[in-house]
């Protein structure tokens, strides 16, 4: 570094966005982020630029080539890299000072201790059954998670204590269920349900090639991923984490919302009698469109 590092100087220009009080707050705060790839490698550079103090962060995988379309500490030199190692390294060269905890695939084992000391939790993961294991270690330790649908659309959802759980809320046949127990079936038919509300709930089946769609949604081809669509929902995801820490009620809930960048609009949920009256009809859709009878 050309200057010392200061980290009054590094968050300075916070300064209107958050008061210095608040700054300090941020700077104290220690988050859990499982999944530093896609959208919770966007969160985490974003809070790590915002000026949270400490994580903990977890991921199994490494870069490949398929990652340098969206996922920010995709680069030529991290190929092949272990991506929290990696992402961990990209932290302490924007913010020396900053304590970062890196895990493997031991951190859900360590869930009720990394809940215990983090109250906000960030899901940047699509293994369902580790994120079922989440969300409930997550209530028993009164933490919050800060989550997103596998959607077409940017979305983000905020998932209190006393919240149902996502298996409860959308009918996973996960429940009664020990996540290790948790098979094949099991995460094929929870990804549907997802992927039913999602068709419910947003506009997302217009911003999409549907064909594609259908063969992601049947297994046969990688879930679809772009970086305007990733990395605006690690932003929405970051802010909320940011509003947590500080205290500040946001307008999101366990329901969540979906930004739509193509009108633009903000779209909610359906109320629930709205929601029971159209979901046999995307239900109908939905098995049309995977070629189903």
């Amino acid at each position: 570094m050309t200057e010392p590092f200061s980290y009054e100087s590094f968050t300075t220009r916070n300064l209107g966005f958050v008061s210095a009080q608040e700054q300090e707050r941020l700077r104290g705060a220690c988050i859990f982020i499982c999944g530093v790839g896609g959208m919770g490698g966007a969160a985490f550079m974003a809070l790590v630029r915002a000026g949270i103090g400490h994580f903990i962060i977890a991921d199994i995988d490494r870069f490949e080539t398929s990652n340098l379309n969206r996922q920010v500490f995709a680069h030529a030199g991290t190929l092949g890299l272990g991506k929290a190692e990696a992402a961990a390294e990209a932290a302490r060269q924007i913010n020396p000072e900053i304590a970062v905890e890196v895990l493997g695939a031991e951190w859900i084992e360590q869930l009720p201790a990394i809940a215990a000391r983090c109250a906000v939790l960030v899901n940047g993961m699509d293994d369902i059954a580790a994120g079922v294991q989440l969300y409930r270690e997550a209530k028993l330790a009164g933490a919050t998670v800060i989550d997103a649908y596998m959607s077409p659309l940017p979305s983000v959802t905020v998932v209190r204590p006393s919240d149902p759980r996502p298996e409860e809320r959308l009918g996973f046949p996960t429940l009664g269920k020990d996540w290790r127990a948790i098979d094949e079936a099991d995460r094929r038919a929870a990804m549907l349900r997802e992927i039913e509300h999602v068709m419910l709930h947003s506009s997302s089946r217009h911003h999409v090639d549907l064909a594609v769609a259908a063969e992601v949604a049947a297994g046969r081809r990688s879930r679809m991923s772009f970086a305007p669509m990733v990395i605006t929902t690690g932003m929405m995801m970051a802010y909320e984490a940011i509003a947590l820490v500080l205290g500040k009620r946001s307008g999101t809930d366990c329901r969540g919302w979906f930004f739509n960048p193509h009108k633009p609009a903000v779209e909610r949920p359906w109320p629930a009698p709205v929601a029971a009256l159209l979901r046999p009809f995307v239900a109908r859709a939905l098995a049309r469109m995977m070629g189903s009878p």
